[in-house]
């Protein structure tokens, strides 16, 4: 997700980015991993007691480590990239990378749900210990800038990216009104998630129209609630994160509900953001993210997933632009 201080936004070059085939994401959906549970491999040593095989235990600060979880802020509502499937249980790309990270470090991601647009603020409170929820790594994020404003509203936070995606724009399946880019949207309707990367693209977009023909922008707490006003006609179009909108246009109705139109734009990186008071923390996670590469964890994931095109080679702290 993308938006003003606080989710998914991708202020990136304008690149087109990588395509991901959306049936393969398809078939990603119904392979659903379990999100939680307990990540630790436990074993036993010659008298019987049992050790953790988490061998990048030691880099987590003392407090915890001693806890043995790690707390998660997340819009669990954004799928292929976190929801909850037919039994309550989260899962997704983040849930399932974060397993893996947890075996590493020999912790519990435990991951909490709350809007988009409240996941920082709950990290500067301390509510959470990091906040991993498709969010776009940028710089105003990283120096506590709000995107829109251009004011200081906080500390900023350090971003452990893990993944890259662009911006897409879909319609009701027939509908599309010859829309094929965002200027394209200038005089209709969108609906977005708010404080979202496409939230800010709107509002962007929508200063540069002519002719008095602005973008009437509506902004909902999730993706979900903004699927559900363009499926009833309420909208001209909606705009998400490019593995959201495809996921979407496959499943939603049987595939019966949506198109995507046009080409994904603003490719830019995911980052689990945290507190920049924390570095050990950081430098724990980027190693575990590292370590899930190496051992080709990660790719497993990703390609169970469908969504091989936004794969990283490495963990790259503050990457954003």
């Amino acid at each position: 997700m993308t938006a003003g201080t606080t989710r998914r936004t991708t202020a990136a070059s304008s690149a087109k980015s990588r395509i991901v085939a959306v049936g393969a994401i398809a078939v990603a959906g119904s392979l659903l991993l379990t999100g939680c549970g307990d990540q630790r491999d436990n074993k036993k040593d010659e008298g019987g007691k049992k050790v953790i095989d988490a061998p990048l235990s030691d880099m987590l600060p003392a407090s915890v480590r001693n806890k043995g979880v790690i707390k998660v802020g997340s819009d669990i509502a954004y799928p292929p990239v976190e929801f909850k499937d037919k039994n309550g249980d989260t899962v997704g790309i983040d849930p399932d990378i974060a397993e893996a990270m947890g075996k590493q470090l020999g912790v519990e991601f435990q991951f909490d749900n709350g809007t988009f647009d409240t996941l920082l603020g709950g990290l500067r409170s301390k509510r959470y210990d990091i906040a991993m929820s498709a969010m776009t790594d940028t710089k105003n994020r990283q120096e506590g800038v709000d995107e829109e404003t251009g004011k200081k509203v906080g500390k900023g936070v350090d971003f452990v990216d893990y993944f890259t995606a662009g911006v897409s724009i879909y319609t009701k399946k027939g509908e599309n009104q010859g829309i094929k880019t965002w200027s394209d949207l200038c005089g209709k309707k969108v609906v977005v998630q708010r404080g979202t990367v496409s939230h800010d693209m709107a509002k962007a977009e929508s200063k540069k129209c002519k002719g008095g023909k602005k973008i009437a922008i509506e902004s909902f707490d999730n993706d979900q609630q903004a699927q559900t006003r363009l499926r009833s006609g309420g909208a001209d179009a909606g705009s998400s994160d490019f593995p959201v909108a495809a996921y979407a246009v496959k499943t939603s109705g049987g595939g019966k509900d949506f198109e995507l139109v046009g080409e994904q734009v603003e490719a830019a990186p995911y980052g689990i953001a945290i507190s920049k008071d924390n570095p050990k923390l950081r430098d724990a996670i980027k190693a575990a993210l590292d370590a899930i590469i190496a051992n080709g964890q990660y790719e497993k994931i990703i390609k169970e997933w469908g969504v091989e095109d936004g794969a990283v080679e490495k963990a790259v702290v503050n990457g954003g632009k």
